[in-house]
């Protein structure tokens, strides 16, 4: 199996082909091709690599390749347009989601990755059992369509369009479907995205007790303001911040994504010393704490 050294090796020579083929674009344009590129080449790695192995060997080596790419991505970015702290953080953000992921997608237990159902979906459901309840009553035909009538007036003033269930994880195992979202840290105005997370996990709960909503939050829960706390609070989601939303995601797949991160990651060893030491002075290093 490939190791990290040979790994880092592998993605920084790539890096350098990279910088020299964009060097006439501009900033928006370089990082745009950095982060095409990258992820390109890191899909090529991987598909020439995961043949006849194991399923826990075969996560490993797809983790290992996210974080190898990853980190060389971002130097190179940084290369061409040093990051400040909003993009940094974001980017961070960014590249945590879907490497927690792969170990759902790549999963040691059984689970199956799935699509959720569309909100007009769920109006169609939630229209149904209205309709069917009200046609039960023992009532008459014109109470009844009086009724249907009062029923459908709420509806015409949903715009369906901008209520989106789509979060960045849906999955179903043992029966029950979780619908999970990742986020790095709550640090700033966060109200619009709250109030959409409580209206998505309202909606989900309305549907049944086998429908699960889980946040799971990189920081630890002190480092994060209070929008986390109205959301834990609510009790419409499970929250699971820093160590414990590792915890949580081990139960799920059966691979413990904590532990390989201590053995695997060494930023000391990993980054190179100029970027290391741009993070350092910039107060940016504390956000590769996965």
């Amino acid at each position: 199996m490939l190791k990290k050294e040979e790994l880092l090796q592998i993605f920084r020579e790539k890096g350098k082909k990279i910088l020299q083929e964009i060097e006439l674009k501009n900033k928006k344009e370089k990082t745009n091709l950095i982060n095409s590129e990258f992820n390109k080449f890191k899909l090529e790695i991987i598909n020439k690599n995961l043949n006849d192995i194991e399923k826990q060997e075969r996560l490993e080596l797809v983790l290992l390749i996210n974080y190898v790419s990853n980190i060389v991505m971002l130097e190179c970015r940084n290369e061409v347009w040093e990051y400040d702290y909003m993009t940094f953080s974001r980017r961070i953000g960014e590249l945590w989601e879907p490497f927690c992921k792969l170990s759902f997608e790549y999963s040691i237990l059984p689970l199956e990755i799935i699509t959720p159902m569309s909100f007009n979906e769920f109006e169609e459901n939630i229209k149904k059992k209205g309709l069917k309840f009200i046609d039960s009553l023992e009532v008459k035909e014109d109470i009844k369509d009086k009724l249907i009538e009062h029923y459908e007036i709420p509806w015409k003033f949903v715009d369906s369009g901008n209520i989106k269930l789509e979060l960045d994880l849906h999955f179903t195992q043992n029966k029950i479907n979780y619908n999970c979202d990742f986020k790095s840290g709550f640090n700033s105005n966060e109200k619009g995205n709250t109030n959409r997370l409580l209206l998505v996990a309202s909606l989900y709960n309305y549907l049944g007790e086998n429908e699960k909503t889980i946040l799971f939050v990189r920081q630890n829960e002190d480092d994060n303001n209070h929008y986390l706390l109205k959301l834990k609070n609510s009790g419409k989601w499970d929250v699971y911040c820093a160590n414990d939303a590792y915890d949580a995601m081990k139960k799920f797949t059966g691979f413990n994504l904590r532990e390989w991160l201590n053995k695997n990651v060494n930023l000391e060893e990993d980054l190179t010393p100029n970027f290391r030491k741009f993070l350092e002075d910039n107060n940016l290093l504390k956000y590769l704490n996965w």
